[in-house]
């Protein structure tokens, strides 16, 4: 089971590289049209882009460090370094987020702007549907090695599909006699990024601090509660190592079972924990009821 999820993060390694080429590519255009064309939209549409890139880089790089074994400092292996590198990449996206609506703002203030050429506006749309492509496959991807950083990354895929589709509306409504409406989806684009880097980190500081969905701990609870010979739960907790769950529990067993009987129980715990819901390691603890 470990190896086959070595093997699921070596995979995951190439929706991350797909992902920064298209981004490299897309930032790269956009930009240079922006400016060619004068529109802050895309310019800050392309800003989000380069923070994507860095995003993709951090997710390629916490999957290649998640790869190495345990070693004497790192007992329990380095699968939490993906996470960590989601949070570094989470503070650089709010930092180029808050310069995007600076300079959105002071676009929009800047009386007697004349509306972007068109061409941004196509550049936009053509960008929405390269990224759509790049979000079915990451997404097809997460789902059949069950990685959260590449559904995440899937998830920021889409959502620059939407933002560019919002550029690409802002820059041909601006060609209305409305050239305000140009920085004013910049200013939405801005509030979009610093609104994903702080979803990024929320989700990041949670797993880092060994925060656990209490959904799931309902869940295992009831699983464990039904395995044959358990008669109660005393304490359950959970907590998360990169994509892998480890789970914590202290189950009651009849007083009067020998210590291989109350073994055999434990070791039918964690393999329905393990075989029937993934979990990557269950801590069993017994004590007689």
């Amino acid at each position: 089971m470990e190896e086959q999820k070595y093997n699921d993060l070596k995979l995951g390694e190439r929706g991350a590289i797909i992902s920064i080429i298209a981004y490299i590519c897309l930032s790269i255009i956009k930009l240079v049209i922006g400016y060619i064309s004068d529109s802050a939209a895309l310019k800050a549409d392309g800003l989000n882009n380069t923070t994507d890139i860095i995003a993709s880089i951090a997710v390629l790089i916490g999957l290649r460090l998640a790869q190495r074994p345990p070693d004497k400092d790192h007992g329990y292996g380095h699968w939490k370094s993906e996470t960590i590198a989601s949070m570094v990449a989470s503070f650089i996206m709010f930092a180029v987020g808050v310069q995007v609506l600076i300079d959105a703002i002071s676009s929009m203030l800047d009386g007697g702007k004349e509306s972007p050429d068109i061409m941004a506006g196509y550049v936009g749309i053509l960008s929405a549907i390269a990224m759509y492509f790049v979000y079915r496959y990451n997404k097809k991807l997460a789902l059949k090695i069950n990685s959260k950083a590449v559904m995440a990354a899937s998830k920021d895929n889409i959502s620059d599909a939407w933002v560019s589709i919002g550029t690409a509306i802002g820059i041909f409504g601006s060609q209305l006699n409305m050239p305000w409406l140009d920085p004013l989806t910049a200013i939405i684009v801005g509030l979009l990024i610093c609104k994903t880097a702080w979803e990024i980190f929320s989700q990041s500081s949670h797993e880092l601090s060994d925060g656990f969905d209490e959904n799931k701990i309902h869940l295992y609870k009831d699983v464990i509660t039904n395995v044959n010979g358990v008669k109660g739960i005393k304490e359950i907790k959970g907590r998360n190592y990169g994509n892998n769950e480890v789970i914590d529990v202290v189950i009651l067993v009849n007083s009067t079972l020998d210590i291989k009987e109350a073994h055999d129980i434990a070791t039918h715990v964690e393999k329905v924990m393990m075989n029937e819901h993934g979990v990557y390691d269950v801590h069993v603890h017994v004590e007689p009821n």
